[in-house]
């Protein structure tokens, strides 16, 4: 467990502010997702999903949220991943 917690944001409202020469991409399985990695300290902090290849997962962990900012956090059934996947795209539609 990575104790990563997803908070999908779509690219035209994602901005990377620092850091970037640091990032390295990793691919796996499909080839479709993008893991990006820190180079100097092992940490992924977002990635470009398979599931949402027009949106990055930003781990939740790794942001400073504003103050008062209020949090929830819901389960999702990854064992089965394909069956459940539509709900994570509908949700990243709503938030757009």
């Amino acid at each position: 467990m990575t104790g990563y917690l997803h908070l999908f944001v779509s690219k035209d409202r994602f901005r990377l502010q620092d850091g970037a020469q640091d990032l390295v991409d990793y691919q796996f399985h499909t080839g479709t997702a993008h893991h990006l990695f820190c180079r100097i300290c092992g940490i992924k902090s977002y990635y470009i999903p398979r599931s949402h290849p027009d949106a990055y997962s930003v781990n939740l962990n790794c942001i400073e949220l504003p103050e008062g900012m209020d949090v929830t956090i819901e389960d999702f059934d990854g064992n089965n991943w394909s069956k459940n996947r539509d709900s994570l795209v509908d949700d990243v539609n709503r938030s757009a």
